[in-house]
């Protein structure tokens, strides 16, 4: 685990992955490009130049990505500066051993090595991985800075969500103490559990089981204040216990969906959760009836809207949408999560971050 934890924090990525390599490619292809266009004396590119040059450099860069891949949780063990030492190596030397083979085909006679060439070769190679590894280095650096700056607005988004019906849930169970002791103890537990949930800032994901036991127990909470005029519609697909959603996601969903469309209301009335699966998304949707235009409560309503649309797009980026629209009297919050389980990658941004890793 610590091996791996390393590794993740190497500044060089991993080279075995194929968009790596063809992005290594492509880039070193280009410069023999340009290699080949200032080295032709008539014309605008040497040819023979580019197609000698060109074997040579994708050997050079095939064969160090390889090693550097292979070596990169033992490269990931060492300092920055020993690491940056001991990679520049492994490219000096694979581009000295190429370099010998090609004197060796093209030059068949002994004593015909030109060294200066060689030399030359090396000098190249040196500058362009110092370039290459630099570039590595700031991106990784970006990346961590990106990756605490959002760790720390992810917090504070989910420390804003705090259940305003705490008053309300306080008043009733003190009530119920008298009453009902037990009913009373349960809502205390249930009372706890989200606002232990509410302040754990450590846990990015969970499964979304796990969000609607929560939900659960808000709901029960409610149902004591609200009696006969909360009805509730719960319908989840059964294959979705597993599925990734942020903590605190539907919780204040469900509380806006009482808060708005419910408790203004002397009839009360339903409020709806849907969740199910659509290829390689997973739609949850939440209803209630619509809010009074002239509620004043409604900015609040969209200030927890924009807070989950914030998470959403810093753990999924794009692929999480939400929604929200009126229609006869009914009002709806739609969320779109790509497919994933909750323990399925350590970081859920790793599909889309903006990466050279990939």
């Amino acid at each position: 685990m610590a091996a791996a934890a390393k590794t993740s924090d190497f500044y060089v990525p991993d080279l075995c992955r194929v968009r790596s390599v063809f992005l290594l490619l492509i880039t070193s292809e280009l410069m023999v490009l340009v290699l080949s266009i200032v080295q032709a004396e008539g014309g605008w590119i040497d040819w023979n130049y580019f197609g000698l040059l060109s074997l040579f450099v994708q050997w050079t860069v095939l064969t160090s990505a390889a090693l550097i891949c292979l070596l990169r949780s033992r490269l990931a063990r060492l300092t920055t500066t020993r690491a940056t030492l001991a990679m520049l190596t492994i490219v000096l030397l694979d581009v000295l051993a190429f370099s010998l083979f090609a004197d060796n085909v093209l030059h068949p006679q002994p004593g015909m090595v030109d060294w200066q060439a060689i030399a030359k070769k090396l000098l190249l190679a040196l500058l362009i991985a110092l370039m290459v590894l630099r570039y590595f280095y700031l991106q990784h650096q970006w990346q961590q800075q990106r990756e605490a700056e959002m760790q720390a607005r992810l917090t504070a988004l989910q420390a804003r969500i705090h259940p305003h019906f705490l008053f309300n849930s306080m008043n009733t169970i003190a009530s119920l103490i008298a009453v009902n002791p037990e009913r009373a103890e349960d809502a205390v537990l249930d009372l706890s559990e989200l606002f232990r949930a509410s302040l754990r800032s450590g846990d990015r994901l969970i499964s979304l089981k796990d969000e609607l036991d929560l939900c659960r127990r808000y709901l029960d909470i409610e149902a004591l204040r609200l009696g006969e005029r909360l009805t509730l519609e719960w319908h989840i697909a059964p294959d979705l216990d597993k599925q990734a959603i942020p903590p605190l996601t539907l919780q204040p969903l469900l509380e806006n969906a009482i808060y708005h469309g419910i408790q203004p209301r002397p009839e009360g009335g339903t409020v709806k959760l849907d969740a199910s699966r659509r290829g390689q998304f997973v739609y949850v949707m939440v209803q209630n009836p619509r809010p009074d235009a002239g509620n004043s409560h409604h900015d609040g309503n969209r200030m927890a809207l924009a807070n989950i649309q914030s998470r959403l797009l810093a753990l999924f980026g794009e692929q999480a949408v939400l929604k929200h629209s009126h229609q006869n009297d009914v009002y709806t919050v739609t969320l779109r999560l790509p497919r994933r389980t909750a323990d399925q990658n350590a970081d859920p941004r790793a599909e889309h971050r903006p990466n050279t890793s990939d």
